[in-house]
């Protein structure tokens, strides 16, 4: 167990949060058995919190032509790219829990060109990673490519959104240092205890 700061940033007593953060913490810990540090990180700003969380799940957590699975798949390809270890190692766990497969976000966050995913897949990371790294290069050629895969205009929408969410998200956790839970690293390779 890592004894380094989960953030170069002060750190709020959970105590003394507001009742909204508390709850949001609280219920978080009551489903993984822990509180991921960026719950943590965030605290520091309390509207900011609410408002990345509020984006978040909003993207994350609705009904979507893409999969929960290949949401996360976005997160950790363009956080690979971006070096943000927070969100490859946190993220890299979801999507093999959500895939039951231990290897895959290994695979994804270090070239996804050659993981063990389908085209569609593929198409879909090709686009989220020209929106992480060159956006004002995408095309209107782009979207008929994730068209002719079957994604909709609304599942391109969310693949940029997520895509732009994590870039925020990837910055901020590399400007706090903020580190990922030891926790993380085990999810989905080994049965849960």
């Amino acid at each position: 167990m890592s004894n380094l700061p989960i953030s170069r940033f002060p750190i709020p007593d959970i105590n003394e949060l507001p009742k909204d953060l508390q709850d949001k913490i609280l219920d978080v810990q009551d489903k993984a058995g822990f509180i991921p540090n960026i719950f943590l990180a965030l605290t520091h700003r309390p509207d900011e919190f609410r408002a990345f969380f509020a984006f978040h799940d909003a993207l994350m957590e609705k009904e979507s032509g893409l999969s929960k699975a290949e949401r996360e798949m976005i997160v950790v390809a363009t956080s690979g790219l971006n070096q943000c270890i927070y969100c490859v190692v946190a993220h890299g766990a979801i999507l093999r829990i959500r895939e039951k497969n231990p290897l895959i976000a290994d695979q994804i966050a270090t070239n996804y060109r050659k993981a063990d995913i389908s085209d569609r897949q593929k198409a879909l990371l090709d686009f989220a990673i020209k929106v992480s790294q060159k956006s004002a290069e995408v095309t209107e050629s782009d979207i008929n490519i994730l068209q002719k895969q079957g994604f909709s205009k609304d599942d391109v929408w969310d693949i940029g959104a997520i895509t732009a969410l994590f870039a925020l998200s990837n910055r901020i956790a590399n400007m706090a240092a903020i580190r990922p839970n030891d926790e993380f690293y085990l999810m989905g390779r080994t049965e849960r205890k």
